[in-house]
């Protein structure tokens, strides 16, 4: 079918739909890009979690699903459903394999021995098991509490260890935002030490190579004032409370972080937000990307 052409239909408030026929084997999504070049992929993964594309007339939500000459695709274009979202947390993405949700500040991702309260594990068991009672969520990796952002939820064991044993390898990218008190001069900067978590669960930072976790923080000045600055953040290592910890080692902690430094908290909450998480996906190997916004009350001290 001629782009214009399926231009022209889609447009039309009578059409809701359109039905391509595949001339040569190839996968879902790369049929999709060159079938409708003013797509992106995007586009694509929203219309196939919302359920509105068909293949023989076979609901399919997965993008790399394999296609035979003959066969018939129906793209729905009806207006699909919001983003999915709970108390405490939003679902950025979802198929068969993965679950990527943006958190809230103050939501635990697990529940611990001494606190059983609502969390982000907790509310997304009860979202999968709508669809079928036997379904459950594997955590893949934790954020801390008080800091809000993006994460990635495993549907399965296999996935889960697939995701952990490769982390390093799978995860392309890990960028934090940071408000942190006072001025910082130099425009970049990277911080090495050592990390270790004592009994009372308060990491400590080390020069020392054999007093802990190697860990690797790189930062960038976004913006500053003579109170605060914010900074982009990216892990070379993962941590527990690495950027809180090394924050405080060079003088500068995280504001609202009273367990490390902070004297401050303007805004209610700590100052931490992982904004982008990029990775391999574990079964198509495709990089996935998720990025959310600034949150406005960062903004509002600048």
């Amino acid at each position: 079918m001629d782009s214009k052409e399926y231009l022209h239909k889609t447009d039309s408030k009578k059409k809701s739909e359109v039905k391509l026929t595949v001339s040569e084997g190839t996968v879902l999504m790369k049929f999709l890009l060159a079938q409708i070049p003013y797509k992106n992929r995007d586009n694509f993964k929203t219309l196939l979690f919302d359920k509105q594309i068909k293949v023989d007339g076979e609901i399919v939500t997965w993008y790399n699903y394999p296609l035979t000459p003959g066969q018939e695709v129906t793209v729905g274009w009806d207006k699909t459903p919001p983003v999915k979202q709970y108390i405490g947390v939003k679902i950025m993405f979802e198929d068969q394999y993965l679950i990527v949700i943006e958190k809230n500040t103050g939501v635990l991702s697990i529940a611990t021995e001494k606190e059983k309260v609502q969390t982000a594990y907790s509310i997304l068991s009860r979202h999968v098991k709508v669809q079928n009672p036997s379904n459950r969520i594997f955590v893949v990796h934790r954020i801390d509490r008080e800091t809000s952002g993006v994460m990635v939820f495993a549907k399965s064991e296999e996935i889960q260890l697939k995701l952990q044993e490769n982390w390093n390898d799978t995860i392309l990218e890990r960028t934090y935002l940071a408000v942190v008190e006072g001025e910082i001069d130099r425009p970049k900067g990277t911080i090495v030490s050592y990390l270790r978590e004592s009994i009372a669960l308060i990491v400590y930072s080390s020069n020392k190579s054999t007093e802990g976790q190697k860990a690797i923080t790189n930062y960038k000045v976004v913006q500053k004032n003579a109170r605060y600055t914010l900074l982009e953040v990216n892990l070379e290592t993962g941590r527990k409370n690495q950027i809180r910890v090394h924050m405080q080692l060079i003088g500068h902690s995280v504001i609202g972080d009273k367990k490390y430094g902070s004297t401050v908290n303007p805004i209610s909450r700590l100052g931490l937000h992982a904004q982008v998480l990029s990775f391999t996906h574990p079964i198509s190997k495709e990089p996935m990307r998720f990025e959310t916004p600034i949150p406005k009350a960062f903004l509002k001290l600048f």
